[in-house]
This record gives C-alpha cells, structure tokens and sequence, in this order.
C-alpha cells in the first residue's frame, strides 16, 4: 500500500514564507513527476508546481518567481518553499506522483503505476 501524507502549511502573513512536505511511502517501485495542485474554495483544482524525476521543474505563471519545488529521489519527498505570500494562495494544497507500486503475490512480482494523491493540507494567508 502507497501513501503521500503532507506537512507543513497552515497560516501564513502576505509578504511571509510557507512550507510544504510530501512524503511517499509503502511498496514503491519508482516516482516520476512528482507536483502540488491546490485548490480554493469553488473552483477547481489546479497545478501549482510540478518537477521531474531529474529535477526539472514547471510552475504556473501566478507563482513563478516566488515558489520553489523541489524534491530529493532517496527519501521519496517533495517540498515547496513558498515565498511572497499572497491572500491570493489561500487554498488546500495537493501533493501529487506519478507512482509505479510493487506487489508480491505468491513470489510474483506484479507492478502498479498510477496517479496518487495526498490528503491536502491547508494554506492560508492573511493580508
């Protein structure tokens, strides 16, 4: 069993820093891209950040400049430093990987490669 649990986050000043953790953990074969999505109240979820396997990282325009992703292959963990907080990034953030499990079923290796999903956490920054 594959699980992404999430720390960090919680309430945060405009102009002030959060930051958020994601860890895998279970019967993991491999992590490619690994990401955040966030969503605010109403509206749909959206990408927030995402990085490859090799380090290579992708934001959304409305927070290029101010977040960084970044991720660390042998503990299977994503962060996202959150800098020059704005009202505006007020949502529940969702860590996201794209993830290949391993399941061992009568010495048969069987292997499962799907999308996971934390529970979310949630920011908020007052102004």
């Amino acid at each position: 069993q594959v699980q992404l649990v999430e720390s960090g986050g919680g309430l945060g000043q405009a102009g002030g820093s959060l930051r958020l953790s994601c860890a895998a953990s279970g019967s993991i074969l491999s992590i490619g891209d690994m990401g955040w999505y966030r969503q605010a109240p109403g509206k749909q979820r959206d990408l927030v950040a995402t990085i490859t396997s090799d380090g290579t990282p992708h934001y959304t325009d409305a927070v290029k400049g101010r977040f960084t992703i970044s991720r660390d292959n042998a503990k299977n963990t994503v962060i996202l430093q959150m800098n020059s907080l704005k009202p505006e990034d007020t949502a529940v953030y969702y860590c996201n990987a794209d993830l290949t499990a391993y399941r061992d079923i009568d010495d048969i290796f069987h292997f499962d490669r799907s999308q996971c999903w934390g529970q979310g956490t949630q920011v908020t920054v007052s102004s």
